[in-house]
């Protein structure tokens, strides 16, 4: 067999287990979301999706952009365990120290802010959480291309947290079943990966200097920059409408729903760029980013026709009668996800390869800027709300992909496309 259909089967592969992993989240929220949308009802569904929003930056510190650094430092020395031993020590050591800050940060929100206090059992359990789970090294399997064992792994937790959820949720006073099994899944899955790590891929924590910890966060610095700067357009949205209409407003519930749809959406394209990543880093196979494009762009513009034209129908078929008003916000917020592929393939998949990642965190960085001039237009002109939120939320994703290409356009001498 060549190197070359080597490295295709391996994408392919690579690709099938993101699939597997996307979907299954897909699958697992596609039972529970309903599930837990009738039990709780829209104003405690809508304090759930406020303390998810206010966890996603947490996450997004504790993450601190190693998911893209680290990524592709492991993609370059794949073949050298000690290496990689050194970079999967150095990131957790990263990890321990961004949760000690975020916790500092937690509990001062919780003691003095008054809209926090409120439900702190449900902000710290999330929290344990994301922190149990910012240890998973997926910046290790991606950057091999070895997904399979964090595939299965992860989806059998999910598989738990869905059953339990069935088993155990029955009324809206027992929400915090819902994070307290989060921490139970994640736990379990660090574990079943750690031990994976260090029986069948020899890969170990071992001992590293603080210059070389503090070397991987300088490192990693400015992709974190581009993706905090990115959940400005996404999870800010839902924590801002918290606080302007209140975690009572079903509104609030609404828009959550609405979004939870577009983000399953973005999940199942996720898979075909983050397998490609690694990829491309080491191959610059622009070919078939062309190939992609031409296959998967008309299906998405098909699908996302679909959803804008039955939005209501089908926030009623997943969510309940009660959900009929998310019908308006997933119809608004259709156009992000025909956005989010060629805003996803030509970001890191396509600028990186030829020395042009710097863009592709720079236009993030816009797309955050752009965002936050609309909705300061909207509060100054007195027409903020959830809809109008929802349109300039598409306005910023087309102008964030539309730098993207320009960007690909600008250094065209770069790439071979035929």
């Amino acid at each position: 067999m060549s190197d070359k259909v080597k490295m295709n089967s391996r994408l392919f592969s690579n690709t099938i287990m993101l699939y597997i992993l996307t979907f299954s989240n897909y699958l697992f929220n596609f039972i529970t979301v309903p599930y837990q949308t009738r039990v709780l009802g829209p104003i405690i569904y809508g304090k759930i999706g406020f303390a998810v929003s206010l966890m996603i930056y947490f996450q997004l510190f504790l993450d601190f952009g190693f998911l893209l650094s680290a990524t592709e430092e492991v993609a370059q020395h794949r073949d050298d365990p000690k290496r990689l031993s050194h970079i999967f020590t150095c990131v957790s050591a990263c990890k321990l120290l961004l949760i000690l800050l975020s916790s500092i940060v937690l509990l001062f929100l919780c003691s003095s802010v008054g809209r926090f206090k409120e439900d702190v059992s449900l902000y710290v359990l999330y929290f344990i959480s994301i922190a149990v789970n910012s240890f998973l090294p997926d910046f290790l399997y991606r950057g091999l291309e070895e997904m399979k064992a964090i595939t299965i792994r992860t989806v059998l937790i999910k598989l738990f947290f869905t059953l339990m959820i069935f088993l155990c949720l029955r009324q809206k006073e027992q929400y915090l079943i819902i994070p307290i099994l989060n921490v139970i899944g994640n736990s379990g899955a660090l574990l079943g990966v750690y031990w994976h790590l260090n029986k069948k891929m020899g890969i170990t924590l071992c001992g590293v200097k603080i210059k070389d910890i503090l070397e991987a966060l300088k490192r990693s610095s400015f992709f974190f920059y581009s993706r905090i700067a990115s959940t400005i357009y996404s999870a800010t949205n839902t924590f801002i409408l918290g606080i302007f209409y209140g975690t009572e407003s079903p509104v609030v519930g609404y828009y959550t729903s609405a979004d939870k749809l577009i983000t399953t959406g973005k999940q199942a394209i996720s898979p075909v760029t983050d397998s490609l990543y690694p990829y491309m880093v080491k191959n610059k196979d622009f070919k078939l980013i062309k190939k992609i494009l031409i296959i998967f762009l008309p299906i998405l513009t098909i699908g996302c026709i679909i959803v804008a034209v039955f939005a209501e129908p089908i926030c009623v078929l997943l969510f309940g009668k009660a959900f009929r008003g998310a019908g308006t916000y997933l119809r608004l917020l259709a156009p992000v996800v025909w956005c989010a592929f060629p805003g996803m393939l030509f970001g890191f998949p396509v600028l990186s390869p030829v020395g042009l990642a710097n863009y592709a965190n720079i236009s993030n960085v816009i797309g955050a800027a752009i965002q936050i001039i609309q909705l300061i237009i909207l509060f100054a002109l007195g027409i903020f709300s959830a809809k109008t939120v929802a349109i300039i939320t598409c306005v910023t994703e087309i102008l964030t992909v539309a730098f993207r290409i320009g960007v690909v356009v600008h250094f065209r001498d770069r790439y071979k496309w035929d």
